[in-house]
């Protein structure tokens, strides 16, 4: 690896069976060499580390081994995981534990994601959960109550979460909801065919009944989904989902690569070029979706705080 390049997933990957693709011989490592970035510096990193070392804190970054994550970190800024870090689903994408019986969830758990987001200086705040099946209401009043202990704490910051389906109950949705989110995310994560075998639990369908239910509530401003690419689905494909996110009222839409985070997932099945995800948020927006944000290292909660001021201001966003 040479001194200026990283490559987050290399030794994931290595000795992994990936398709042939002459680009990514080019640059370091395996990958192609738009999957290559600079090192970000390195002391607002290590504050934000121990800032989440502190508050003994779980993120997604870590527990999903984002590639963006020395980058937001060294932004001062990272998306929380709450309710644990072994999740009761298993998908096939996700390097997050699978435990069938997670531990109880902790009750201070959102005193410390407030303080942490405070100290962090962040103006949106970004909340994700692993899937709680095992609990009586699936973790809504938990994420529910982080939401309250950040307005709280700093009620000039934003909101938004990135939930489970809550096996498409609408009580529990509206626990979370009547927090009053500025942002609801739930992840359609890939095309209709490939759901099946991509995601243990959450199917399609359930998936957009509830992105459509959080947006005719009325109580959240922005309903937001994101796909993966790269796992075999056709460019027809993804423009059915970018058809059926905006039928149910998406407004904010994000697409990244998928990469395969150990061998016991899902492998890769293309590297998708940076033309083509340009292409793919020209579709989105031709289709009526007011935000797309496509690109090989977007990620649901990547920028979030960007995408978000550009939304509020009705801005077209451009990383």
């Amino acid at each position: 690896m040479s001194d200026d390049l990283y490559d987050p997933y290399s030794k994931k990957v290595k000795g992994n069976a990936l398709p042939e693709n002459p680009e990514k011989r080019k640059g370091a490592g395996r990958f192609p060499s738009w999957l290559h970035r600079k090192l970000p510096p390195g002391p607002e990193l290590f504050k934000t580390h121990a800032i989440l070392k502190e508050n003994n804190l779980n993120t997604v970054c870590s527990e999903a081994k984002c590639p963006n994550r020395l980058e937001c970190y060294a932004n001062k800024t990272a998306t929380f995981l709450a309710l644990g870090k072994e999740c009761t689903r298993a998908c096939g994408f996700c390097d997050i534990n699978f435990d069938k019986t997670p531990k109880l969830p902790e009750n201070d758990e959102p005193v410390r994601i407030a303080k942490s987001a405070k100290d962090l200086g962040l103006r949106h705040v970004v909340i994700t959960m692993v899937a709680r099946d095992d609990l009586p209401d699936q973790g809504a009043s938990h994420i529910a109550e982080i939401i309250r202990a950040i307005r709280k704490e700093n009620e000039k910051a934003s909101v938004e979460v990135l939930t489970s389906d809550f096996s498409g109950n609408e009580k529990l949705l509206d626990t979370v909801l009547a927090a009053k989110p500025e942002i609801f995310n739930h992840n359609l994560e890939t095309v209709k065919r490939l759901s099946p075998k991509v995601r243990h639990k959450a199917s399609y369908k359930r998936t957009l009944s509830v992105l459509n239910y959080a947006h005719k509530s009325g109580k959240v401003p922005f309903v937001k989904s994101g796909i993966m690419v790269g796992l075999g689905e056709t460019n027809a494909e993804v423009k059915e989902t970018l058809q059926d996110l905006h039928k149910v009222g998406c407004s904010i839409v994000t697409i990244g690569q998928y990469l395969q985070p150990n061998k016991q997932k899902l492998i890769v099945k293309a590297f998708v070029t940076p033309e083509q995800f340009k292409d793919y948020e020209r579709c989105g927006k031709h289709l009526g979706i007011p935000y797309v944000y496509s690109g090989p290292f977007v990620r649901s909660s990547y920028n979030a705080s960007l995408l978000k001021d550009h939304a509020f201001k009705g801005e077209t966003f451009n990383d």
